[in-house]
């Protein structure tokens, strides 16, 4: 039998296992929770200056999935496919530098950047990381002067996780207060600038290579507007951070004030290098290695657990039991803490841009769907809004709750526990529902949900939650055969708006027309 035959046989019988409620699997196994159920601690770090002081506990995770409809069953089969797949080849291809982005010829080395891969990886990574501090440190002792504000340009990968770790990591204040500007909308980098002073500006240019369209206009007008403010060596306010450092010095930067990350760490994967400047300079360096502490973690429980034991790989075989065998078109994810109110919007990123394909890592067509859509919002805003779908609509959506037991704030305890209590209900609710004549009130149930709940959301949590979907993106590409790691989709739209630009192009009769209309055309 060949490997396809194999692992079609494999998907045949996953279909065909029986398929009891979520009431019913908890009833038919008392240890339904301890299956499904697990811990991860994040460990302890050193408090202060003085290594032997006494340490603290940065907490731990739960994952719960028990409220998912795999059973001992389908765990074995989703073994016997990541067997198939090559889960374990592909695992070790990643962490040992490999060029696992085949279509591109590149290694994805973020986890070296964590301190956990290829040894000359993360010598390399070390090295830049220990740049990266030395200047941090060097502009928070006023090296460049009085700085209060930092305008961090970039797109993508080196806007979103930016974003989403200055929103949640700075709630109690910034060192210095850092404005991410991404979209190319005028109104986007103008409110940024509203917001600062020009003389205690800094700006960091986030590209790759140093050529991404959006960024560099978004520089060139900032920098324009710190000229005009009286600021007389732009460009000696610039941060640039890339993998092409030659490309950011021919542009005006000073090589002392390029920091570099490798080739072979992609947008969406690169919050962990120099893209992550900016968290460092608003919560510091020490807490900046916190979060890279936290996310090797996950990394070294990716790298040694096995199978259905790894917790990321354990996500994916539910991911795939709804989208591939019970037709889920979307998986929901539903932050219980304002802190990470912008994690869904990463997680697009990450999980759309990375398994939305149509074809194998052979490049043959796929024979099923792969990434859902990815969607979600932060509770109990959320249940004012969507929620009704989720319990009473006719589509199946699996839901992800994250949540913190510590508050983060500072305000009456009754806030959290009501938002805690809201969490838990919503989960306990989609899965049992509630029976009743009258149609309109009746709740159907058997709604599946995962939660994860960190004990607090400090700099180690927030990595290691980031860090598992990303080994979970990983793992649903092995079981499905596909490339994660490249995102050629994003370029034919660029490629357009390019030969607008260059007025040698023909289009279908509507984009004509809106081009006329908004004054575009030749």
């Amino acid at each position: 039998m060949s490997n396809q035959q194999t692992v079609q046989a494999i998907w045949d019988r996953l279909k065909a296992l029986p398929k009891p409620t979520l009431a019913q699997l908890f009833a038919q196994d008392a240890n339904r929770l301890e299956l499904l159920s697990a811990r991860i601690e994040l460990g302890e770090d050193s408090e202060g200056e003085v290594e032997d002081e006494l340490a603290y506990n940065l907490g731990g995770i739960r994952f719960d999935w028990s409220k998912t409809h795999l059973d001992a069953a389908h765990l074995a089969e989703f073994e016997q496919l990541a067997q198939a797949m090559d889960f374990d080849g592909r695992r070790a291809q990643l962490f040992n530098g490999e060029k696992i982005n085949n279509t591109e010829g590149r290694a994805a080395e973020h986890t070296a950047m964590r301190g956990v891969g290829l040894d000359t990886s993360v010598e390399e990574a070390q090295a830049l990381h220990q740049r990266m501090a030395s200047l941090v440190e060097a502009i928070h002792e006023g090296a460049l002067g009085e700085v209060k504000h930092l305008i961090h340009i970039g797109i993508g990968g080196s806007a979103l996780g930016p974003a989403l770790a200055i929103d949640a990591l700075t709630r109690d204040g910034a060192m210095v207060d850092v404005h991410v500007v991404a979209n190319i909308d005028g109104c986007a980098l103008e409110q940024a600038i509203l917001a600062c002073d020009p003389a205690t500006t800094l700006i960091a240019v986030a590209s790759k290579t140093f050529t991404t369209t959006e960024t560099m206009t978004n520089a060139l007008s900032a920098l324009n507007w710190l000229r005009e403010n009286g600021v007389e060596d732009p460009y000696g306010r610039v941060i640039a951070l890339t993998a092409a450092p030659e490309k950011a010095v021919e542009w005006g930067v000073d090589e002392t004030r390029v920091l570099p990350f490798p080739e072979s760490v992609g947008g969406r994967y690169s919050l962990w290098s120099s893209i992550g400047f900016p968290v460092a300079m608003a919560i510091g360096f020490d807490g900046f290695a916190e979060f890279l502490e936290g996310a090797a973690v996950i990394d070294q429980h990716f790298a040694e657990a096995e199978g259905a034991a790894n917790l990321p790989l354990r996500a994916a075989f539910a991911d795939q039991f709804y989208t591939r065998i019970m037709g889920a078109q979307t998986r929901a994810c539903f932050a219980y803490d304002e802190r990470l109110a912008l994690l869904p919007d990463y997680l697009q990123q990450l999980e759309m841009e990375s398994n939305g394909k149509s074809v194998t890592f052979d490049g043959a067509p796929v024979d099923g769907p792969t990434a859902p859509i990815t969607w979600g919002g932060v509770g109990t805003d959320a249940q004012h809004a969507v929620f009704q779908l989720l319990h009473q609509g006719t589509v199946l959506v699996p839901v992800d709750f994250i949540a913190s037991v510590a508050a983060g704030h500072d305000l009456d305890p009754a806030h959290h526990r009501i938002l805690l209590m809201n969490c838990f209900a919503q989960g306990a609710a989609l899965m049992a529902g509630k029976a009743s004549e009258d149609g309109a009130r009746a709740y159907p149930g058997n709604r599946p949900s995962a939660t994860i709940l960190v004990d607090d959301l400090n700099p180690a949590a927030l990595g290691a939650l980031i860090a598992f979907h990303e080994h979970r993106t990983f793992a649903n590409a092995v079981l499905l055969g596909i490339n994660p790691f490249d995102q050629f989709g994003v370029e034919l739209g660029k490629e357009i708006a390019k030969s607008i630009d260059n007025g040698n192009a023909t289009f279908d009769p509507s984009t004509t027309a809106l081009l006329a209309e908004a004054g575009l055309a030749d």
